[in-house]
């Protein structure tokens, strides 16, 4: 930063403090009218066979496709029949359909097709199936009002419902629990009791205004809601930390006149130093999330630009907000000193480097496996089960329980051909797992004129241009079986008609695996090869990138490898984004420590200089990785969400695992491939001793004995050999 920038920042110290105060108010105002989507269904990719089939089948019909089943115990045919009239008369409910419409209920039931009836009333209790544009929270509230207690409801229309009861404040209860737990890592790891509250301000004015941001951008996925404000605090204090550091050691230096340096002059040298740390720090993260941009699956460019917007205020809040605002706190930061409250571990590389054979060979072990295993887990590509102990959950079990899962699908066609729409249906009523079939030929008849029905009849099966085609299916939203009848559905529909069109949550899901499957491999190397060259461009060598980045990969791939071992499904959602996300936000760890580790490598032999970036590292990447872990263990624990709880629990053992490995293999590795980095990296000016002898050993110990400077982590000759 230039140092005449800096000045003029800290001259205006009040004025700036004074807008950046303004600007979170109004980001805190902003973010109260923020739109959240519930659905990921709308976030597929405009072309996707579904999400054309569902706009088709919309503008032909006033409700394309059922999503929504109803249960009521304990009820006779006429009971059944007012209870269906009850549902009918709820505004925002309609097509509701029950066994009068497959079956004449003047025929006694016996008589009936026995497998449509068990579809609709079983053991005295009545299914009916409806629709509820966008999971309506006050048309499902007035149905649960109507059914009463005793009944069910289940469906895609409620998971809409649920997430937005249970998403909506959640964001909020993440950041609350993980804010006092992060409070307390920075109380006992600094040494001013005002620090830890500056940092929190800055980084918060940053969240409360990226938060407000999102109004002009549009609504938000639920997924960017709960996990972009916390995620933002997490992977940006460490930018607060470097410069709060750095202006606490200009506080004890003096000038050219001896004098110490004033809180202005102190805070100056201060930003200048941070400067290059934070920016280098925050462009790897960036990077990282902007990789999520190139998705075609619209939740990923949705969270990627959130983000990475909030990497980018967070710097200029960082760069900006915090030294005006420390400045005119100077005095206060300087009267709450105190002494550290918790030991520095600075020796603890000692007894990591001694093991670093053993080290580095279990990591290179465990690689393979790991990257194998990590993309064979069972996936879950839906939203998953309601959250356990919730009515949603309980009313899906007992639906399942009494009668079975049901899945409805709609097949439009072009109308016309009454003939082929009869074979059509025939053929679609043959399949597995196909349980009843409604169209006007197969139901109605081929010899019925359409005049003969009433309106609602006619316009819920024909409209000007499309027939519809209801299928009731007992697969579930997802999973192999359910795949294989939306291929067969589509396959059959197309023998017929060139122009058909599919939907239904199974189809939707459906799509979006085959989209976010073909995202993967693009966004996890857009991110390696974007991280790679910001690595190559700060060290200038062409192998630190690939060590470092091999280091947090593989910490990846153990942490999505464990799930297989397990025997545990993994919500691939939260797979593809943590893939990328703990990319990002934790190679700055393998950064920081090389950044440290080559200067010494310049003065010292390899392990001295390996026990010395050690020292001077560990508890910076301690503090950050437990604060980052600490923000995924709130998601986990706190989010009803599946897809949003398994991103927390993924991110909290990886940041662990990231931070394990960076602690304890990149320094075995540095040492290990040491000739090698030194050879590949530009001007790397490694210390080289003449030969292996004794007496070169000792003269460079000799050089680098104890001193005020060296922390007292100096190799003995033994362990230096």
């Amino acid at each position: 930063m230039p140092e005449s920038l800096a000045h003029a920042i800290l001259r205006h110290r009040k004025a700036v403090v004074a807008v950046f105060l303004a600007l979170t108010v109004l980001g805190a105002v902003l973010a109260t009218g923020v739109r959240v989507n519930p659905s990921m269904i709308d976030y597929l990719p405009p072309q996707a066979s579904s999400t054309v089939s569902i706009e088709r089948l919309a503008e032909e019909f006033a409700e394309p496709v059922p999503n929504l089943s109803v249960m009521i115990n304990d009820v006779s045919l006429m009971e059944a029949l007012e209870y269906k009239k009850r549902i009918a008369a709820v505004k925002g409910a309609s097509d509701v359909t029950w066994l009068d419409d497959v079956v004449d209920l003047k025929v006694p039931l016996e008589m009936a097709d026995q497998d449509a009836v068990r579809q609709y009333y079983r053991d005295g209790s009545a299914l009916f199936s409806l629709t509820v544009p966008n999971g309506s929270s006050a048309t499902i509230d007035a149905l649960y009002e109507v059914i009463g207690d005793d009944a069910a409801l289940t469906g895609d229309a409620l998971v809409s419902y649920a997430a937005k009861k249970l998403t909506s404040n959640e964001s909020t209860v993440a950041l609350l629990i993980s804010i006092p737990l992060i409070l307390i890592v920075l109380l006992l790891t600094t040494t001013s009791w005002l620090e830890p509250l500056l940092f929190l301000s800055a980084i918060g004015v940053a969240v409360l205004v990226n938060m407000g941001s999102n109004i002009f951008f549009g609504e938000i996925s639920f997924i960017t809601n709960a996990v972009s404000p916390i995620l933002q605090l997490a992977v940006s204090l460490d930018y607060a930390i470097f410069l709060l550091h750095a202006y606490s050691d200009f506080r004890s230096t003096t000038g050219p006149d001896g004098a110490p340096l004033s809180a202005a002059d102190a805070m100056v040298k201060a930003m200048q130093r941070a400067f290059p740390a934070v920016i280098a720090s925050a462009l790897t993260t960036l990077f990282g999330f902007l990789a999520l941009c190139f998705m075609r699956f619209g939740i990923g460019p949705n969270l990627g630009i959130s983000l990475a917007r909030g990497v980018a205020l967070s710097f200029l809040s960082v760069m900006v907000f915090l030294p005006a605002l420390a400045l005119l706190c100077h005095k206060l930061i300087d009267r709450t000193r105190h002494r550290p409250l918790i030991p520095s571990f600075r020796s603890a590389g000692k007894h990591i480097l001694k093991a670093r054979i053993p080290i580095f060979a279990v990591v290179l072990v465990l690689i393979v496996p790991s990257f194998l295993a990590q993309s064979s887990s069972g996936f879950i590509f839906g939203l998953g089960s309601y959250q356990p102990g919730s009515r949603a959950n309980a009313d899906e079990q007992a639906i399942k329980d009494r009668f079975g899962v049901s899945t409805p699908m709609v097949v439009g066609v072009p109308r016309g051909d009454v003939v082929r729409e009869k074979q059509l249906s025939d053929d679609l009523a043959a399949l597995p797992h196909v349980t009843s079939l409604i169209s006007y030929a197969y139901t109605v008849g081929e010899t019925i004129p359409p005049e003969m029905l009433d309106d609602a009849s006619r316009a819920r099966l024909y409209s000007d241009d499309l027939a519809r085609i209801i299928l009731y299916t007992d697969v579930a939203d997802e999973g192999g079986f359910s795949f294989d009848l939306v291929q067969d559905v589509r396959d059959i529909a197309a023998s017929y008609y060139p122009e058909s069109y599919v939907a239904s949550q199974n189809t939707s899901v459906y799509d979006l695996k085959l989209t976010i499957t073909a995202d993967n491999a693009l966004i996890s190397w857009l991110a390696i090869v974007a991280i790679c060259l910001v690595i190559l461009f700060v060290f200038r060598s062409l192998s630190l990138p690939i060590i470092l980045v091999l280091t947090i990969e593989a910490a990846i791939w153990i942490n999505l490898s464990i799930p297989y071992f397990a025997g545990e499904q993994l919500q691939y959602i939260g797979y593809l984004v943590v893939s990328t996300v703990q990319l990002g936000a934790t190679v700055d760890y393998a950064i920081l420590y090389t950044e440290r580790y080559l200067p010494q490598r310049r003065k010292h032999p390899p392990l001295v200089a390996a026990r010395k970036a050690h020292a001077a590292t560990f508890q910076s990447i301690v503090v950050s990785g437990s604060i980052l872990s600490l923000a995924g263990c709130a998601l986990w624990v706190v989010s009803s969400s599946p897809i949003v709880s398994t991103l927390g629990l993924l991110l909290l053992r990886g940041t662990l695992l990231s931070m394990t490995l960076v602690c304890c293999f990149l320094p075995c590795a540095l040492l290990l491939l040491d000739r090698i980095i030194g050879i590949s990296t530009l001007r790397s000016n490694f210390l080289r001793l003449q030969g292996a002898s004794g007496a070169h050993l000792r003269h460079a110990m000799r050089r680098t004995g104890p001193s005020p400077h060296n922390d007292g982590e100096e190799a003995s000759e033994k362990d230096a050999t």
